[in-house]
């Protein structure tokens, strides 16, 4: 279960989300009734915050907006690397379903490698829909990603041809493996087939930090933090949407909200309300509307969601905050082709991973993996401003009470890699 969520009992539902707008606009009605207006919402914990150093309110600009603090530094360094042994053997893996699993599947292939004196060999990329394979080339920098891990594990770009993928012995580790379980499920197979295709199981999503240390925690950390980077047409594109947003934000200072929303998921996962208190681990576009109002983001906010391509189910949320906008909104026309050839495809999810972990705020409506590495991601880069949302009674709220507990309580794996 992943911090900051909890799952709801499965009641019966409409294929589709069910709005009650006369409901939805009687409580606007009452949000906006309060003396002033959204943007001069109270913060009232505001200093308990910028004393843990976690989040400043930015006091210039309208809303619940918050100051990005100091960028984090690595807490490991190279000298904390004993030298590579000469590698003996080789170690496959591919990146699949989107980058919040590149990261993690990277830093367990790192760890495997290195515990093993093994080669590794440079992963391709395979997307959740048949057909959606690709080099590591098409999205990340491959000379960077060599560099990162020299000295700390061999990297090779491809098996040699007299090894045969046939022959590769393949082996499931959880995420966030551990030395013992390499020792004693890993090891063994290496040591009689000579090379091994790894592959990362997720029995749970929680990134959250742990007591105990681990001789591979410096390796974790760089491999799930310190080698991955976008190669520089992805970049560019990426970099592109995020001054557009900026640009239509202008009324906000060019600051942006980007919420991880997307319609498919949410009705696998049954998100269309239940009219009891259970908590939930998914919300709708209705739910998040109500939720961003009241605590204090005013309708001109600017809003980016992950969906793919414009939902009519998502006309509530666009009904009372206009500048809401998906990909196909903000991309640079020439790019469309290419980066929008297919719903749900790698590049797609790569656009949205790097969008939530730059944008000034973000609202993870769905639990999971997405939220959990961005959430480390936007650690890293000073970047705490991840608000849970809720379903707040009454028609206001202190945005301070929903930062995520993975950065109100400092307990992010995250913070284990960074100083």
């Amino acid at each position: 279960m992943s911090e900051g969520f909890c799952f709801f009992q499965i009641y019966n539902f409409s294929p589709r989300p069910y709005f009650n707008v006369s409901s939805l606009y009687d409580q606007l009605e009452e949000i906006d009734k309060l003396p002033g207006e959204a943007q001069d919402v109270q913060v009232g914990n505001a200093n308990v915050i910028e004393k843990d150093g976690l989040v400043k309110l930015s006091k210039g600009s309208k809303g619940p907006w918050m100051k990005d603090s100091q960028e984090l530094k690595p807490c490991w360094s190279r000298t904390t690397f004993d030298g590579i042994e000469q590698s003996r053997g080789y170690v496959t893996f591919s990146l699949t379903n989107g980058p919040e699993y590149h990261v993690s599947q990277m830093a367990d292939a790192v760890i495997v490698a290195r515990y093993l004196a093994a080669a590794l060999v440079l992963p391709d990329i395979r997307g959740s829909r048949p057909g959606d394979e690709r080099n590591f080339k098409d999205i990340y920098d491959v000379e960077k990603f060599m560099k990162s891990l020299d000295g700390v594990v061999k990297v090779v770009k491809q098996l040699p041809n007299e090894i045969s993928i046939r022959d590769l012995a393949a082996v499931k580790v959880p995420n966030r493996v551990t030395e013992d379980h390499i020792v004693e499920n890993v090891q063994p197979i290496f040591k009689s087939k000579g090379n091994i295709r790894l592959a990362t199981y997720f029995p749970t999503v929680n990134m959250r930090k742990t007591t105990q240390k681990s001789s591979v925690d410096s390796v974790s950390c760089l491999g799930m933090f310190g080698t991955l980077e976008l190669q520089p047409e992805v970049s560019e594109v990426v970099d592109s949407m995020i001054e557009r947003l900026r640009t239509l934000s202008r009324k906000s200072d060019g600051l942006f909200i980007a919420v991880d929303l997307r319609v498919d998921v949410l009705e696998n996962k049954n998100c269309h309300g239940s009219g009891t208190n259970v908590a939930k681990s998914c919300y709708n576009a209705q739910e998040i509307a109500l939720f961003l109002r009241k605590v204090g983001f005013n309708t001109d906010t600017t809003i980016y969601l992950t969906q793919s391509k414009w939902d009519n189910s998502l006309s509530v949320l666009k009904d009372i905050f206009p500048k809401t906008y998906t990909k196909e909104n903000i991309m640079p026309e020439e790019k469309k082709g290419k980066f929008l050839e297919f719903e749900g495809s790698e590049l797609e999810k790569v656009i949205d991973f790097y969008i939530c972990s730059k944008s000034d705020v973000f609202v993870p409506a769905l639990s999971g993996l997405f939220y959990a590495n961005v959430a480390g991601k936007r650690i890293a880069l000073g970047k705490p401003q991840i608000l849970v949302p809720a379903d707040i009674p009454g028609t206001s709220a202190t945005v301070t009470n929903y930062l995520s507990p993975y950065v109100a309580k400092k307990n992010h794996l995250a913070y284990s890699c960074f100083c």
